[in-house]
């Protein structure tokens, strides 16, 4: 295991910062391989942590350490809410920087970043100020986190997606952010890094909302006459609902005046129309983003920023789905971040790995039944 080890993610986290004193009975690398590998067989607890832990006592000898034998409930829970989150962070992004062969989070990717809460982690039913609030980098081509940090509440996430995108590397990537991340140091912060951006505009950003809108709204009467624009539309739909959706770009940012200095970058405007049809009735709806793409197309744009939303579908839902995130109580210290670090660690290998064809569900219970294929997961 230790040579096999070496080429997987365990090696990752062998340097995390133990907040024990030297009195600790139980290695701290055991603990984790432990916690990662009851997460992925289905534990949502520390309880279960354990359980899975002395269920699978012999496993875990044949390759760990384990001087005092599986570590406790209480001791997975007070070592996991005294662990720095950021150190813990720093060595997931250091993982999943890995898999990709340039060291990079994947050139030519689009990476969606986006917040989500864990809805039941509140320590009172009349007070849920202490709610988890997370927010994700997730790369929708591979479906694969490669990041994440808490927040006090969502008014937060505009401080810390500058911290999130500090520890990623964003060079050839297209970076989609919903319009709490249209700030401009967030903008530049992307720019710097080499990448691209997509950032929604909307009345938190009033005056480049309403120039952006105003001209936009305004090209689109007159059909773009006399702007240089592309156009793209598509369509989709099922059980009784069909979707149009229709892209406009524009390079023309000059009309922006003076403002168009103020966002770093600042190459395209975007406008995206979608219709709705549905039991006979019909909606509209538009939607304005800024983009730094200079070769931007209205039909690359359009799947940028439909496909921002893979981090709600793909991410968000199979947390909720298949590791039924948002029911989670874990609350004290850094317990709730570093326990959905631990789902998505898991999610990330069961993503991974494609050689059955199966769920995420199913895949974690083959990972319980056989422990081949969790070991593979492990080393892979």
């Amino acid at each position: 295991m230790d040579a096999q080890s070496d080429r997987g993610l365990l090696r990752f986290f062998r340097d995390l910062p133990d907040p024990r004193g030297d009195n600790k009975l139980h290695a701290l690398t055991d603990m984790i391989v432990i916690a990662i590998c009851a997460v992925i067989c289905g534990a949502d607890g520390w309880v279960q942590v354990e359980l899975f832990g002395k269920a699978k006592k012999k496993f875990f000898k044949s390759f760990l350490e384990l001087p005092h034998g599986i570590p406790s409930h209480d001791t997975f829970g007070r070592v996991f809410a005294r662990l720095n989150p950021d150190a813990f962070e720093a060595c997931f992004t250091a993982w999943t920087r890995s898999l990709s062969q340039d060291q990079d989070v994947g050139a030519g990717k689009l990476v969606s970043i986006d917040g989500k809460a864990i809805r039941r982690s509140f320590q009172h039913a009349w007070d849920k100020s202490g709610m988890a609030h997370l927010v994700s980098a997730f790369v929708s081509g591979n479906r694969m986190v490669f990041g994440q940090l808490a927040v006090a509440d969502k008014s937060n996430e505009i401080t810390a997606i500058p911290r999130l995108l500090d520890l990623l590397d964003v060079r050839g990537a297209t970076v989609t952010i919903d319009a709490m991340g249209c700030q401009k140091n967030i903008a530049r912060k992307i720019v710097d890094g080499k990448g691209d951006y997509y950032l929604a505009v909307k009345e938190n950003q009033p005056q480049l909302y309403q120039k952006v809108r105003s001209l936009l709204d305004e090209a689109l009467l007159e059909n773009f006459a006399g702007m240089k624009h592309d156009y793209f539309q598509e369509s989709d739909g099922g059980h009784g609902r069909i979707e149009t959706r229709r892209v406009w770009v524009t390079p023309e940012v000059k009309w922006l005046g003076e403002l168009r200095h103020e966002w770093s970058g600042l190459n395209a405007l975007v406008l995206v129309e979608a219709t709705r049809q549905l039991n006979g009735k019909t909606s509209t709806e538009r939607r304005y983003y800024i983009g730094s793409n200079k070769a931007a197309t209205a039909e690359r744009a359009a799947g940028s920023i439909r496909g921002h939303w893979g981090i709600e579908n793909q991410l968000h839902w199979s947390l909720d789905m298949s590791f039924d995130e948002d029911a989670s109580r874990i609350r004290k210290g850094h317990a709730a971040e570093n326990f959905s670090r631990l789902r998505r660690i898991a999610l990330n290998l069961l993503q991974r790995e494609t050689t059955r064809k199966v769920g995420i569900k199913s895949k974690r219970l083959l990972a319980g039944w056989d422990h081949d294929y969790l070991l593979g997961l492990l080393v892979g």
